[in-house]
């Protein structure tokens, strides 16, 4: 399982990459191996503001479907028109070809609340 030192996670298993003043997310290498095979994603509209530890979207597999949780509150500037096409991506390659959003946060120190790849690891662990 590929977990990246330089992102920043969520107990609800998104990851976050701070891009500048942008941060970019979507889920991890352990979600998406729980989840099994991704057969659609869906993603809010750019324009629209999350909330923290809210739902903004979701992903279907085979086997479940799962909601996806903001990590962070925010607008919305991207999201991943690819994963529309090619949801099989979130499997393939969650943390590079797969992000889901990118978004301008509203507060950044709820970055301080997010895990870091070892604590993310004793997450993922206790589970």
């Amino acid at each position: 399982m590929s977990l990246p030192k330089d992102l920043l996670y969520s107990e609800e298993h998104e990851w976050v990459k701070k891009e500048g003043d942008k941060v970019r997310i979507g889920i991890t290498d352990f979600a998406q191996d729980e989840l099994g095979d991704i057969v659609f994603v869906e993603l809010p509209e750019v324009g629209e503001d999350i909330e923290a530890d809210e739902p903004f979207g979701s992903v279907e597999s085979v086997k479940t479907v799962s909601e996806l949780y903001a990590p962070i509150s925010g607008k919305i500037v991207e999201i991943n028109d690819e994963l529309e096409d090619s949801p099989e991506l979130v499997n393939e390659s969650p943390y590079e070809k797969a992000w889901m959003i990118v978004v301008e946060p509203s507060d950044e120190s709820e970055l301080d609340d997010l895990l870091s790849a070892e604590g993310y690891q004793e997450v993922i662990e206790e589970d």
